[in-house]
């Protein structure tokens, strides 16, 4: 069956732990498919690659997580000291000019041109930047539509940029849909953190990090014709005596308060959709099949990191590059227990080996919940429907 959908949302370095998760899962399931794929800031990134390579999806998952062991800052950003003096003292002139017309125009904290060499290596696109391996994919049946979100800078607005499936563009009033040939230039707008990565122009204005506005993580496959839905986040979510304990003793510092909007705009979205698909699956349920105009149940299941990965990212820290190290604790990074600023940029290959370990241990814990979705059984085409997570 093709109704199968992968999600995987934002969170920086922490899209680690979702390549960890998938390599253990298709251990253990080497004939799982994933025919609608959806991605979202870099969990975009993880998504397009595995829509863009050829062969079996055991193959794409297997090169995607060596491709992650061999993850190092220096590869998505420039950290050397001059580069990021330049940019902060840009930056300062900027914020002290009073709008002048001959302050410098900023466009991102970090310069992110190691990471677009790193995703044309990887994805190949053509002469007219179209990623040839979807296109081909798509073709052969391997892949049914591949699904990627961006921020319009320009409207306010989230956009879906959707290659493949026979679904016409749709509109919301905060929400639209485009049919594309997916480009590197939208992966890099999907992945583009507001203020720390530039945004990236598209055929319709500045786009930005597709978390901004994404409210509805589960819209997309829904609208690609997904009844079962596999979504990995890289939050964890603590129990409450955890949740309840302060992680600051003083002020907030700049990396504290950055930490927490992040994680409001890009990890907190899956258990308010979670809560609405129970809600319509039980009126579905309940409406005989002639009345229920086309809707139908959607099966969720929510896999969760374990372990805090922001909390995690404390360890590693002293093995950042010295000039980003400098600048991460400048904000405040050491003030805090659980910096979650620090952990989206921590492309450090230690940090990164450890989410993709959680990863692969928290698919063994969600072994039952995993089969249960993936065997064709699991279908929800009957009125069996649930909402699951994996803690």
């Amino acid at each position: 069956m093709d109704d199968l959908a992968l999600v995987l949302v934002g969170g920086g370095a922490r899209a680690a732990y979702q390549v960890g998760f998938l390599g253990e899962l298709i251990r253990r399931h080497p004939t799982a498919r994933f025919p609608i794929l959806v991605g979202t800031s870099a969990g975009a990134i993880n998504a397009t690659y595995l829509a863009a390579r050829e062969g079996s999806l055991a193959d794409a998952i297997g090169d995607l997580v060596e491709h992650w062991r061999r993850q190092r800052v220096d590869r998505v950003f420039r950290v050397d000291t001059g580069s990021l003096a330049g940019l902060v003292a840009r930056w300062g002139v900027r914020l002290l000019s009073g709008g002048a017309t001959f302050a410098p125009r900023v466009r991102g904290l970090l310069d992110t041109a190691p990471l677009r060499a790193s995703l044309h290596e990887r994805l190949r696109p053509n002469h007219k930047g179209e990623i040839a391996g979807i296109a081909r994919n798509l073709e052969a049946g391997r892949l049914r539509s591949l699904a990627i979100s961006t921020s319009s800078y320009s409207t306010g607005q989230s956009v879906i940029w959707v290659q493949g499936g026979d679904l016409a563009d749709w509109n919301r009033p905060y929400r639209r849909g485009r049919r594309v040939a997916i480009t590197v230039e939208h992966v890099m707008a999907s992945a583009a953190l507001p203020l720390f990565f530039p945004a990236v122009r598209l055929d319709d204005g500045w786009h930005g990090d597709g978390g901004i506005r994404m409210m509805a993580p589960c819209s997309a496959p829904i609208h690609l014709g997904a009844r079962r839905i596999l979504a990995v986040s890289n939050r964890h979510r603590g129990i409450t005596q955890e949740a309840s304990q302060p992680v600051i003793r003083d002020y907030p510092p700049p990396a504290q308060i950055g930490g927490q909007l992040l994680n409001a705009m890009f990890l907190d979205d899956l258990d308010h959709d979670g809560l609405t698909l129970q809600r319509l699956n039980s009126l579905v349920r309940d409406l005989p099949p002639h009345r229920r105009q086309g809707l139908h149940p959607v099966e969720l299941v929510v896999i969760r990191p374990s372990e805090d990965l922001g909390r995690l990212s404390l360890e590693f820290e002293p093995q950042l590059p010295r000039a980003f190290r400098y600048l991460t604790r400048g904000l405040g990074s050491r003030e805090t227990t659980s910096p979650d600023l620090l952990s989206l940029l921590m492309f450090q290959p230690d940090y990164i080996q450890r989410l993709l370990e959680i990863g692969a241990a928290d698919a063994v814990a969600a072994g039952g919940r995993l089969a249960a979705l993936l065997a064709p059984e699991a279908a929800v085409s009957s009125d069996r429907t649930e909402w699951r997570t994996s803690r």
